[in-house]
Formats: C-alpha cells, sequence, structure tokens
C-alpha cells in the first residue's frame, strides 16, 4: 500500500473541494464504524480457480507480474514491491473468482477476529508461511484476514521516465524511448465488487475489518434511499493510503468486478498496453483519468474474460478525510478519456446477465424495478 505522514492538525472535509462538491446530508452514511473489530492495513491478494494454469501464467507475464511460485495445482503472482504475492491461481475446473485476502495489521488481529466470529485461524500455504482466519461477507463471498510469516524481497523496478516541464529541463541531449514491454506490477492496488445487498456488505466491511469511506455515488432522485457504490480505504491513522482498496456497487450480480495493478507511470500504462494489443489482448476502456481516486487507468481482459487494470498516480488520503458524495453517472466516470465502453459498464445484454437480473428481482435484495432503472439511466448518462 502507497503511505503518506500527513499534517493531522486540522481535519478536513469535502467542502474544503479536496475531493467532492459534497458532503454527507445530516442522517446520511458516516462511512466508518464506531467501533470495529480489527483494522486491516491493506489488501494482500486475490484468489481465483482457472483450468489452464500454462495460459494463465503467459497473460501474467504479458500483463506485467512476476512469479513469485509455480506448482502443479497453483500460481503464485506478485509485484516488483516487497510484501505479500499479488493473486494466487488454482487449477479449477471452472474459471471463477474465489474471494480476497486482506492483511492483518498484527498477528494479534487473527486471534481477536476468530474469537469474535465463531472462526478458526489456520496456516495457509503462501510463499513464506503465513496463517489466516476465512470468514463469509453478506454477499456470501468467501473473505480471507491473513498475516504473512515473511515478506517475498523487492524486485528490480522500472524506472520513470525522466520529463521536461515547461522551463524545468531535466533532460538535455537525450530522447524518450520507452521500451515496448510489459508494464511491470508493483503491487496490488483495489478490488471491484458488485453485490445485491450494498448496505448490509458495507456494514460488514466497516464493522468487522475496519475500512473507512473515501466516497459514496448515489442515484439520481433516489439520494434519499442510500449511497449505491463506495470507495473504501484502510484505516492508518495520520498515514495516508491508497483512495480505494475496496470498491462495493450494487448491482443483479455478486461478486469479482475487476482489480487494479499499479504501474510506474503513464508512459508505463501506454507502451504496455501497446504490448497487450501486439498480442492480441482486448481492451475494454483506456487510457483516461479517473475522478473519484484520480488513477490514470487502463482495463483489459484476460483470456477467460477477467477484468484487470494498469494505474498509477492514485490518491493518498488519511482517516482524517470525511466521505465525498456525488452522483453515479458513465460519464463521471473519468476526467478525460475515451467514454466508458459498455463492455466496461457490462451493459451489453446476454443470456447470463437477464438471468442475473431475473434473479436479483425475484430475491430478498436492495435491487428493485426503481433501483434497476436508476442504474440503467446512470450507465447511460
Amino acid at each position: 500500500m502507497s503511505h503518506t505522514p500527513v499534517n493531522r492538525a486540522a481535519p478536513q472535509t469535502p467542502h474544503q473541494d479536496l475531493h467532492s462538491e459534497e458532503g454527507a446530508l445530516r442522517g446520511e452514511h458516516p462511512g466508518r464504524s464506531r467501533n470495529p473489530l480489527i483494522k486491516v492495513a491493506d489488501l494482500a491478494w486475490l484468489e481465483f480457480e482457472k483450468p489452464d494454469l500454462d495460459q494463465a501464467e503467459v497473460f501474467a507475464r504479458d500483463f506485467g507480474f512476476a512469479i513469485a511460485a509455480r506448482t502443479e495445482g497453483e500460481l503464485w503472482l506478485r509485484g516488483t514491491f516487497a510484501g505479500s504475492p499479488c493473486m494466487v491461481i488454482r487449477r479449477g475446473r471452472t474459471s471463477r473468482f474465489i474471494g480476497p485476502a486482506f492483511r492483518a495489521a498484527e498477528r494479534a488481529d487473527l486471534d481477536r477476529l476468530a474469537r469474535a466470529t465463531g472462526s478458526t485461524v489456520r496456516d495457509i500455504g503462501v510463499p513464506g508461511g503465513g496463517q489466516s482466519v476465512a470468514l463469509l461477507d453478506p454477499s456470501g463471498l468467501p473473505v480471507r484476514v491473513v498475516h504473512c510469516a515473511e515478506q517475498l524481497p523487492a524486485l528490480p523496478e522500472q524506472e520513470p521516465l525522466i520529463l521536461n516541464f515547461g522551463t524545468d529541463h531535466r533532460r538535455t541531449n537525450a530522447t524518450q524511448r520507452p521500451p515496448r514491454e510489459p508494464s511491470r506490477i508493483q503491487r496490488l492496488g483495489h478490488v471491484v465488487l458488485e453485490t445485491r445487498v450494498f448496505a448490509r456488505t458495507l456494514d460488514w466491511y466497516l464493522d468487522t475489518l475496519g475500512m473507512i469511506v473515501s466516497d459514496f455515488l448515489f442515484l439520481d432522485g433516489q439520494r434519499g434511499r442510500g449511497p449505491t457504490m463506495a470507495f473504501i480505504r484502510c484505516d492508518q491513522g495520520g498515514v495516508a493510503v491508497d483512495h480505494h482498496t475496496l470498491a462495493l456497487h450494487l448491482g443483479p450480480g455478486t461478486g469479482y468486478v475487476h482489480s487494479a495493478y499499479q504501474v510506474t507511470d503513464l508512459d508505463a500504462i501506454a507502451a504496455g498496453g501497446e504490448y497487450l494489443t501486439e498480442r492480441g489482448y482486448q481492451r475494454s476502456w483506456g487510457i483516461g483519468r479517473h475522478i473519484q481516486g484520480s488513477q490514470l487507468f487502463d482495463y483489459w481482459r484476460d483470456p477467460d474474460h477477467f477484468m484487470l487494470e494498469h494505474f498509477a498516480d492514485g490518491d493518498l488520503f488519511s482517516c482524517d478525510l470525511e466521505p465525498g458524495w456525488a452522483p453515479m453517472s458513465a460519464s463521471g466516470l473519468a476526467q478525460w478519456g475515451p467514454p466508458a465502453t459498455r463492455d466496461f459498464l457490462g451493459a451489453s445484454p446476454s443470456p447470463a446477465k437477464l438471468r442475473e437480473v431475473m434473479t436479483a428481482l425475484r430475491g430478498d435484495n436492495e435491487l428493485d424495478p426503481a433501483r434497476l432503472l436508476g442504474l440503467m439511466k446512470a450507465m447511460s448518462s
């Protein structure tokens, strides 16, 4: 996790034009829990199953991961930063997302969490060894909280280009020739999840894992019903951390939407994108710069149709910053860049998507016809 100490002399609010035009109205969700069980330090890794680990490894290298470990049944991927792996892919019959693993701030947090939830602390086969507590969020998604015995050492970095700005000339008698090579992943940044029970799932992550909200999004004309998306960060007090480590949004599906991996700079994103294009991979959306979080972004599909993001230059917030509130819209997802694609928005109709919608509308959850119409309107505006 990127982190920077900040001056905590005075609390900051969205009304100081830091990241949002609006703050919360009276009685709206505060964006944090008063007494969480623990406070996780970061997102550790994501867990997947795929039938073809050889194909998964080829894409992983092309996307910019390094290989932390490989066995007959498991593939562990990592970035260049010291720490834990970014992802584990286990051999399975079908391609599916299993769930996220969050890093405990200290080993004792696992015991505290196990006692409070009736779970058990178990050893896990992560490179270097470690222990975890297995939980289920209100959507039914498996969530691990882990503590690793050893950190992986740092790897050589992809150096940022030296740039000239106006009269600030840092590069003379030299040209810019960024190599056409994979964007070297530094670390896992965040995961985005979809849920039919948004309010309950949001509160679970705040109450159980001690996370806090950076920004809420709401549907046009439905603010009184509460938000439908939250960008959520870890709480490390006065240490500024990623604007969001987890993002949740209401929808007809349950589970993985995309995950994001930090690279060095815009040139690494662009040159790495050219490398992926030359090898026949599908760009989902990009290149652009987000509003919530401010990241430079570029989204891709792997051979199993999972969406992954390269990003750089994201916002860092300390615990002092209050949640911002903004209307949800497709055009509000980026400051600049091409329009959000139907593929990125999940707006392309398919039999599977229609089944998801019908199942959600019949179920006991938060997706009713008014919410669904509001989401459809937002994704076309």
